[in-house]
């Protein structure tokens, strides 16, 4: 028994023939310009990941109650938008626990 081997031929070649499309190009849907507070906080929560591995959120978050628990409000926000950055659903039970500092 022979195998012949067909290639499959893509739909737009298929439908179009052989007339060229130009397609006009346009900015990419996910460039959000230059905004520098979720640079820094993606800068963050990357070094914290380097440091701690997957335990990084539950340092952040260790690091968001502490301040809590010592009224610093900064360094509450921070630790929390880095928690929030990589695990949003125990940023979003340990804002619902504290809940003390609007964010």
């Amino acid at each position: 028994m022979t195998i012949h081997f067909a290639a499959a031929r893509p739909v737009v070649s298929a439908t179009l023939g052989r007339r060229t499309v130009t397609l006009p190009i346009q900015i990419a849907a996910n460039d959000n310009a230059c905004d520098f507070a979720n640079e820094a906080i993606l800068r963050g929560a990357l070094q914290l990941f380097a440091q701690h591995g997957l335990g990084a959120a539950v340092r952040a978050c260790e690091a968001a109650e502490q301040a809590f628990r010592a009224g610093d409000e900064e360094n509450y926000r921070w630790s929390l938008a880095l928690c929030r950055a990589l695990d949003r659903r125990m940023a979003v039970r340990l804002r619902a626990s504290t809940g003390a500092f609007s964010y």
